[in-house]
């Protein structure tokens, strides 16, 4: 069994991490809006800086082109860790299909 959680709070991350039972992390733009007046890119750096395992960041954009540069950006912070979410429509699937080309997970 693996164990996401879901929220992209530090506090509650780290709490969870020094408790060894997180295998990573989902988000969603709901989620790191809650994290108000911290940029996006620190919150998830230092969320891939604590969990060693797949954080999920998921697209904002509403057309393919938007969800692929984000996609793109997100990646880039962590290659290793951050795994990206797309909206499932008909631009999604656009966006899946050129960022799986492009191996972006």
């Amino acid at each position: 069994m693996k164990i996401f959680l879901d929220t992209a709070n530090f506090e509650e991350i780290k709490q969870a991490v020094e408790w060894g039972i997180i295998d990573g992390i989902t988000t969603n733009p709901s989620l790191l809006k809650k994290e108000a007046g911290k940029d996006l890119k620190e919150i998830i750096c230092a969320i891939t800086d604590l969990v060693k395992g797949p954080v999920s960041v998921e697209v904002n954009g509403t057309k393919a082109e938007e969800m692929i540069k984000e996609a793109k950006q997100y990646f880039a912070w962590d290659p290793k860790h951050i795994v990206i979410k797309v909206p499932m429509c008909e631009e999604g699937l656009k966006a899946i299909h050129r960022l799986k080309t492009a191996k972006i997970a």
